[in-house]
């Protein structure tokens, strides 16, 4: 069986198990946006009598949320949090599971060099990933539509859901560099999700203190905001050009060590 078709296979329950999450996050986040507005009360005013600290850890900054698209910027950071844990996860197992299950025997009886074999899976990663931000699109799309009342909220949705895929394609790139590269393939999965929680909380913390805004730089979740993307904001060139190095960087890494490697039968 062609190896892109077995590893699609393979991650199918687990992608439906996550596009179903995300789906139920955003209808769940958009209800809310809903009830908080038919209370008659000033959703802005709300969320604004909240510690500052929590307003970082939720990721408000300047957002309008009294506007359909400003509460799905909102929403946007957890949505954000899925999807990266998800390629996280997903780059770290696609490498590492035949090794985890013992089956490594697969791979060795196949005519293919490993240079083969890991495009093959690192593309398996790269559909599900894909599927991953084409589902939580069309439900923000719905979601958000039906709650915007004549508000054009379709390219602001567009631009952020831009800005998550280089984030799960950063985190892909993680989590493969990390499989490859570690001699217990058991533990990558959680060490990538470590990573991401700690920069996570780097990108809460720099929120929270202006002296650590030259911090920026070391956690991607502070490339691409919400608050900076949408209302014409964009995105930064020296984020993308960051971004794009670690990518091609960690690919690189997985490469090398994963054809370096003794695979464990």
């Amino acid at each position: 069986m062609n190896i892109y078709v077995k590893e699609l296979k393979s991650h199918r329950k687990s992608l439906i198990f996550w596009s179903i999450g995300v789906i139920l996050m955003v209808a769940s986040g958009m209800s809310k946006y809903a009830g908080l507005k038919s209370s008659g009360q000033s959703i802005t005013e709300v969320f604004s009598q909240m510690p500052k600290s929590m307003q970082a850890v939720m990721g408000i900054g300047p957002l309008d949320l009294s506007k359909a698209s400003g509460f799905y910027g909102l929403l946007f950071l957890y949505l954000v949090l899925m999807a990266t844990i998800h390629a996280a996860m997903l780059g770290a197992t696609i490498i590492s599971k035949e090794e985890r299950d013992k089956t490594s025997e697969f791979l060795f009886v196949k005519p293919v060099s490993r240079s083969k074999i890991i495009s093959a899976k690192l593309l398996a990663a790269f559909t599900n990933i894909v599927i991953f931000n084409l589902v939580t699109f069309v439900s923000s799309l719905v979601a958000v539509g039906k709650m915007s009342e004549g508000e054009d909220v379709n390219g602001d949705i567009a631009i952020t859901m831009v800005g998550m895929f280089i984030l799960q394609l950063v985190f892909l790139a993680i989590g493969s560099a990390i499989s490859a590269v570690k001699k217990r393939p058991k533990t990558a999965g959680s060490l990538a999700t470590g990573i991401l929680l700690l920069v996570f909380l780097l990108s809460v913390a720099i929120d929270l203190n202006e002296k650590l805004e030259n911090l920026k730089y070391l956690t991607p979740f502070k490339y691409f905001e919400a608050k900076n993307m949408m209302y014409g904001g964009g995105f930064e060139g020296v984020y993308l050009i960051l971004s794009a190095l670690i990518i091609v960087l960690l690919i690189y890494v997985t490469y090398v060590f994963y054809k370096k490697r003794d695979l464990n039968v």
